[in-house]
C-alpha cells in the first residue's frame, strides 16, 4: 500500500503481534544538517546507475534494527522479508536485544564477513556505527538505513518514514488542539542517541516558538529508553513533578503505550491529553476509553518494504544513491531519491476514534 495516498488494512500484518517500540531520540536538527552536510550526497558509489538494469536475483539482504524482538521492528522487517521473496532474494533480521549506541557494531562485523549484498540498518547511534559500515562498504556491501539514519558516510541511502519537519510539527498541532493552545506539556523520548527522535524533538520546539503557542510550555523531555517499565515510570514521574501538566507528546510506539497504560489508570485520565506515534492495534483500547484523542504513524511494513527494494536497487546497480536518481519499489511504486540520499515513504496517518477501526497492524 502506498502511503503517499492512503493507508488501507493489510491482510499481512493482521494478527500480528501488537507493536510498542519504534522510534529513538536526542541531538539537534542542526546537529542532523552538519552531519549530513560534511559527506558526499549518500555518499554515492562513483559507478554510473544503469536504470534499466533488472534486479538480481538471489541478493542476500540483512536487516538490522535497533533492537530485535521490538514488536514495530519484527513488522517492519517481515515487510522488507517479503520484498526480499518477490525480487527472488534472502532476507533475515539480526541485531541485539538492546538498544545502546554500539551494540549494533558486532552484527554489522559478522554481516561484511558473510558478504552480504546489502545490509539495512536503523541505526540506535548516528556515529557510533559508521566506522564498521565504512568496512562493510569497502568490502562492496550496500548499506541502507531506515527509521533512525546513520551519518551520511556511512550509507548509501537513508529511506525516512516521513518529513522530519512534518512528524516534528503536527504532533505539537495536535496536542495543541487538544489542550486549547494553553499549558504545560513534556515530550516523552526513546533513547537520547536516536537521530529520528532528536530531529522531530528540535522542529517541535521549533514549532512551539510560534506566537499561536505563546502559552504552551515545554518544561521536560524525559527519555524511556524504548523500555516499557522505564517510560510507564517516566510518565509517573512528570505528572507527580509537574501536577498541572496540560499533555505529553510521546513520539515513539513504545512510550506512548507506556503513557497511555499509566494515564488510563490514573485521575489524569482525560485530564493530561496524550498524542504522539503508535499504532491502531496498540492504542485501540485507549482510544476508545478516552486516554487519547488522536495520534498518527506511517505503515512500518511499508517501511521495511521500501527499504528492502532501495536495497536491492543499489546492489542491482539501478541507483547509486545520487540525488534524482529513481526506482521501483514493487507495489509501493515509483521513488525518486532526494537530497543527501534521502528517500521519503509518504506522510503519516492521523487516528482517532472515527477511522481507527478502518486499521489492522
Amino acid at each position: 500500500m502506498n502511503m503517499r495516498t492512503s493507508w488501507r488494512p493489510t491482510a499481512l500484518l493482521a494478527g500480528l503481534v501488537l507493536l510498542t517500540a519504534a522510534c529513538g531520540g536526542g541531538t539537534t536538527r542542526s546537529d542532523v544538517a552538519a552531519q549530513q552536510s560534511a559527506a558526499p550526497s549518500a555518499a554515492a558509489s562513483s559507478a554510473a546507475a544503469d536504470p534499466n538494469a533488472p534486479l538480481k536475483q538471489g541478493l542476500k539482504i540483512a536487516f538490522l534494527p535497533k533492537q530485535v524482538n521490538n514488536p514495530y521492528f519484527t513488522v517492519a522487517d517481515q515487510g522488507g522479508i517479503a520484498a526480499t521473496k518477490e525480487f527472488g532474494g534472502e532476507g533475515k533480521e539480526v541485531g541485539p536485544s538492546d538498544a545502546s549506541a554500539s551494540s549494533q557494531v558486532s552484527y554489522i562485523n559478522t554481516l561484511t564477513q558473510q558478504k552480504q549484498d546489502a545490509i539495512v540498518i536503523s541505526a540506535n547511534d548516528p556515529n557510533a556505527v559508521v566506522p564498521a559500515l565504512k568496512q562493510a562498504r569497502d568490502a562492496g556491501i550496500k548499506v541502507v538505513s531506515y527509521d533512525s539514519d546513520t551519518a551520511p558516510d556511512g550509507r548509501d541511502v537513508f529511506v525516512n518514514q516521513a518529513g522530519a519537519e512534518d512528524l516534528g510539527r503536527t504532533q505539537v498541532q495536535l496536542l495543541a488542539e487538544q489542550i486549547g493552545h494553553k499549558g504545560k506539556i513534556a515530550v516523552l523520548s526513546a533513547t537520547p542517541n536516536a537521530t529520528n527522535q532528536n530531529t522531530w524533538i528540535d522542529f517541535m520546539k521549533d514549532e512551539l516558538s510560534k506566537p499561536e503557542y505563546k502559552d504552551m510550555e515545554l518544561v521536560k523531555v524525559a527519555y524511556g529508553n524504548d523500555d516499557d517499565q522505564k517510560s510507564f515510570t517516566e510518565t509517573q514521574g512528570l505528572l507527580r513533578s509537574y501536577p498541572d501538566l496540560a499533555g505529553i507528546i510521546s513520539p515513539t510506539t513504545v512510550g506512548i503505550a507506556a503513557a497511555a497504560r499509566y494515564l488510563s489508570d490514573s485521575p489524569a485520565k482525560g485530564k493530561v491529553k496524550l498524542t504522539g506515534l503508535g499504532t491502531p492495534n496498540q492504542l485501540r483500547k485507549f482510544v476508545k476509553d478516552g486516554t487519547i484523542e488522536a495520534f498518527e504513524l506511517w505503515s512500518p511494513a511499508d517501511l521495511g518494504y521500501l527499504a528492502a527494494y532501495s536495497a536491492a536497487a543499489l546492489a542491482s546497480g539501478q541507483i547509486t544513491g545520487a540525488e534524482g536518481e529513481t526506482f521501483k519499489a514493487g507495489k509501493l511504486g515509483d521513488y525518486t531519491i532526494g537530497a543527501k540520499g534521502e528517500v521519503l515513504l509518504g506522510k503519516p496517518t492521523v487516528f482517532n476514534a472515527d477511522n481507527i477501526d478502518d486499521f489492522d497492524f
